[in-house]
């Protein structure tokens, strides 16, 4: 396991000191319309990525724990700060804080378990993946969130996601940046093309494929992807661009997703119950299903479609 993981590749568009403003991905998703349900609470979301910025004042309640399984700070397990910036990206859309300030995230109560497997340069050996994979498993989370890949399929890497899932954990993965533009061709990263992973495309704020998205049979759904703002170091914010970013996305649907519908169905569903569920709230943007999978990812389409049943029902009685 010479092969070495990266984050997936992203752009940084521009860096700001301070901002108020829920982001319009989180909007884009429908997210606030589900606030009044649930905001997350009691979820638990690993995000398997370089670090965290635990002191960033819209992430450090919602950090539980954490560890390090790179080589940065000597190794040191308990040490796992982000010297890189994508990671408090990805958490911040996850489960940014609401607090009147900054940024919020799609589940802003949700619980982050920071799992550092990518070193300060946004690179890591599979074994550190794998590690981390084991360690949330351990810690019992309801979801992990992973924006890496890389080039090679390490079958030890399969078997962990497989047993993630097996135990009922929801594992989401960006698709990759190396896409062409042309849903004809395959581009595939690792772990983000396993089928048992919920692999995450990208769309721009206006709803078209990203240029880098890519395109395979494997991806299920896609999210805002491009000029997404979020967390980053030093208490700032960035604006990013990648399939990295929407990921997140789909991460913190999922946790507000699993808490609605254990309430609804009064008991614990299934990781492939919740996968239903999560694509029941997909709305088709007319794109190839190798761009787009099953669609965005739009959390009150049940709500819509409700409500459109329900007006036909009083139409027809009306007649």
């Amino acid at each position: 396991m010479k092969h070495h993981v990266r984050v997936i590749p992203h752009t940084v568009i521009q860096q700001e000191e301070s901002v108020k403003e829920v982001p319009k991905g989180v909007e884009l998703i429908q997210a606030p319309e589900i606030w009044k349900e649930t905001k997350g609470k009691g979820m638990k979301v690993a995000v398997l990525d370089t670090g965290c910025d635990t002191n960033h004042p819209d992430l450090k309640e919602r950090v539980i724990g954490g560890r390090n399984f790179t080589e940065d700070d000597q190794s040191n397990p308990d040490i796992y700060t982000d010297y890189n910036g994508h990671g408090t990206h990805v958490a911040g859309t996850i489960a940014a804080q609401e607090n009147d300030a900054g940024v919020i995230g799609v589940a802003p109560e949700a619980d982050l378990l920071i799992v550092k497997v990518l070193n300060k340069n946004g690179s890591g050996q599979y074994k550190w993946i794998i590690n981390g994979i084991q360690y949330a498993i351990e810690e019992k989370a309801d979801i992990i969130s992973m924006s890496l890949g890389g080039p090679v399929d390490v079958p030890e890497l399969h078997d962990a996601v497989r047993e993630a899932v097996e135990k009922g954990i929801l594992v989401v993965c960006a698709a990759g940046n190396e896409g062409d533009g042309d849903h004809s061709t395959d581009e595939f990263a690792y772990p983000g093309c396993y089928n048992e992973v919920i692999s995450v495309g990208a769309v721009n704020l206006e709803l078209d494929p990203s240029e880098f998205t890519n395109s395979h049979n494997e991806v299920d759904c896609v999210a805002p992807g491009e000029e997404i703002l979020s967390t980053y170091l030093n208490g700032k914010y960035a604006t990013l661009s990648g399939t990295s970013m929407a990921a997140p996305h789909v991460s913190g649907a999922l946790a507000l997703i699993k808490i609605y519908a254990n309430e609804h169905f009064g008991r614990e569903l299934t990781e492939p119950e919740l996968y239903a569920q999560l694509i029941r709230r997909t709305v088709p943007l007319g794109n190839s299903p190798k761009l787009e999978g099953n669609g965005l990812v739009y959390l009150t389409v049940t709500d819509h479609l409700a409500g459109i049943f329900e007006q036909s029902v009083k139409n027809v009685v009306a007649i």
